[in-house]
């Protein structure tokens, strides 16, 4: 066979693979239990893995402006030890039992999981009910992990190139809403709060009738659902009301602009549009629109403003999902000797592009195929799948959305792609911020 049909016949064998892999459904139970605990279990038995993930729905989102930064804490003091687990050693009893653990905190939930192998499903599932229940908050976990949490600030925010360009783009675009700070919050804040409010921060939010308990991969069922009884059906409800912000931030009517110097080389240019919270139609139609936009060499912003002007090395675009409306990110680094205003205008032409040219069908079959495969590529591993039906659950509650969500993407049209970006992608929607090297000020 020649090397041409031996590539022919190979991305033929790709297409069917991945259409069958899209096509297979994703079967799962769920059930709640008397505290409110929402349970899921999904069976691979394929390999000897198991993914125990706990989704709290608690974000940045849900602290008061003056005590910012409360959910990422927790984030890192979930991990000092409970009463069971002596301090410190949350991590090596996981990795001595084979397994790894990690968190990660959004302004709308924060996401804990522990992978293990399949005969160590007890262990993982005592180790997060555990921090559940038996928490370890005491001033000795705390003064810790204000140390911990500071430098983590300082090294990825304060001292980092462009570290502050999400916190400063979220609080230029926002003026009232809770999304106008970001999880890692203020350490200013983080030292002034007591352990008292630490104490009653964990004992709203951290309750089995505020979490989702989402397990996936080599498990039996009918045994699993006995272990999550054993470990968390003694658990208490919480009773304390869980706080849901109401606040509408109101509809930009003139563009921001703002000008941030930082210790960096090359300007970057920062536009931020509003855009619907995730789960709308809008957005699996801003969705695609930054796929095009931005996804991959051939994209249009990479081919024109990179490749072919050359007045960036980097440009793309990033709708940031978000429970409540959130915001398409178009973000570019300047070349030598570019100005940032040109940058701008480059940016600001492909995006009058896509507002006055319909894709052609070869451009949209191209990125409805790039959508499908992100798809399933986000639910290959039992990590991820854990973690999109947790997801799913938690926002919508559907879980069944990650067998069925691909068809709101693949319902998008041509004229839904121009619509939003002639609707949203406006000057009076958004905030633009230049960062430009300290050295000019």
């Amino acid at each position: 066979m020649s090397s041409f049909k031996k590539v022919i016949a190979l991305a033929a064998m790709f297409c069917i693979s991945s259409i069958a892999l899209a096509q297979s459904k994703i079967d799962f139970t769920e059930f709640d239990l008397p505290n409110g605990l929402h349970v899921i279990l999904h069976q691979d038995n394929s390999t000897p893995i198991v993914a125990v993930t706990t989704s709290y729905h608690v974000g940045s989102k849900n602290e008061s402006p003056n005590r910012t930064g409360f959910a990422h804490f927790f984030e890192h003091l979930m991990f000092e030890g409970s009463e069971n687990i002596p301090r410190g050693q949350f991590d090596k009893i996981a990795m001595n039992a084979g397994g790894q653990i990690n968190a990660n905190t959004g302004w709308d939930r924060t996401f804990y999981y522990i992978l293990v192998p399949s005969n160590q499903l007890e262990l993982g599932l005592w180790m997060e009910s555990e921090r559940l229940l038996h928490l370890r908050i005491d001033s000795t976990g705390v003064e810790t992990q204000r140390r911990v949490v500071k430098e983590e600030r300082k090294q990825s925010y304060d001292n980092r190139p462009y570290g502050s360009l999400i916190e400063k783009t979220f609080s230029t675009a926002y003026t009232k809403h809770p999304y106008r700070w970001t999880p890692i919050g203020s350490a200013q804040y983080i030292d002034e709060a007591t352990l008292e409010e630490f104490v009653e921060f964990h004992s709203i939010f951290y309750v089995p009738n505020n979490a989702v308990l989402s397990i996936a991969g080599d498990i039996d069922p009918v045994k699993t659902k006995e272990l999550v009884t054993k470990y968390y059906a003694d658990i208490p409800k919480g009773t304390k009301e869980i706080y849901r912000p109401s606040i509408v931030e109101p509809k930009q009517t003139a563009e921001v602009r703002d000008t941030v110097f930082d210790n960096i080389q090359l300007p970057a240019v920062v536009q931020a549009y509003h855009m619907p919270a995730m789960g709308t139609p809008d957005y699996y139609a801003l969705s695609m629109l930054t796929t095009l936009l931005s996804d991959g060499e051939s994209s249009r912003l990479n081919k024109s403003i990179v490749d072919k002007q050359q007045k960036a090395l980097f440009v793309g675009s990033f709708p940031i999902p978000l429970e409540e409306p959130g915001l398409f990110l178009v973000f570019g680094i300047v070349n030598m000797g570019i100005d940032p205003a040109d940058l701008e205008a480059a940016v600001d032409a492909e995006i009058k592009r896509a507002q006055t040219e319909e894709l052609n069908d070869r451009e949209f079959e191209k990125l409805r195929n790039k959508i499908e495969n992100d798809f399933v590529s986000r639910n290959s591993t039992m990590a991820g799948i854990a973690e999109s039906l947790s997801d799913y659950r938690l926002y919508f509650g559907d879980a069944n959305l990650i067998n069925t969500e691909i068809d709101k993407y693949m319902g998008v049209t041509k004229a839904d792609i121009m619509r939003v970006a002639n609707q949203y992608l406006t000057r009076d929607n958004r905030a633009v911020l230049y960062y430009l090297p300290k050295q000019s000020q």
